[in-house]
């Protein structure tokens, strides 16, 4: 199954297939409001006006599974985004990354690559680990704001943990290579 054969619910409740997005450079990016990397929001919009124009495209699905940092309703989470950050890329219905509800489109995200590319600066990870919360698998999502790209075939081509940001070199290598 391609990952354009997935069906799921904008912000604003209608049924689009990803099939909408084929022939487009995506960033598929599990999102939330309430959370320390919440400010990730900015780097993506300014990524998403740099590189659209290009056929490049951010689809941001809000999660509620970190520790409760995504309560809103799907219009909270349109108008903070708005207000806050002025996100003008699509934004999806909130979904289930992880566990026995977990979205076909994460499991098929997860299953084309199990493990992210990590921030060599970054301690998430053994911040998570600290406090009891790393996911029950090693091939789960992490936390809020982690990254698929996906190239313009549909082919999943890089996975990144949460706190590597758009701006970093990790991410920025990879993008450029992708969009040459």
């Amino acid at each position: 199954m391609s990952i354009y054969d997935i069906e799921v619910s904008t912000i604003s409740g209608e049924q689009v297939s990803l099939a909408k997005y084929q022939g487009k450079v995506l960033l598929l990016v599990n999102v939330a409001s309430k959370c320390g990397l919440t400010k990730q929001y900015e780097e993506l919009e300014a990524l998403y006006k740099a590189k659209a124009a290009t056929g490049f495209e951010i689809l941001g699905f809000p999660c509620n599974q970190f520790l409760g940092q995504e309560p809103g309703t799907e219009a909270e989470i349109q108008q903070f985004c708005t207000l806050n950050y002025g996100v003008t890329f699509p934004m999806f219905a909130k979904i289930e990354v992880n566990g026995a509800n977990r979205h076909p489109l994460y499991q098929a995200l997860i299953a084309a690559q199990p493990s992210a590319i990590k921030n060599p600066t970054g301690g998430l990870a053994d911040k998570l680990a600290e406090m009891k919360l790393l996911p029950e698998t090693d091939s789960d999502i992490l936390w809020n704001f982690e990254k698929f790209l996906i190239g313009a075939d549909g082919q999943v081509l890089a996975r990144f943990a949460p706190d590597v940001t758009v701006t970093s070199a990790e991410f920025t290598e990879v993008l450029d290579k992708v969009l040459a």
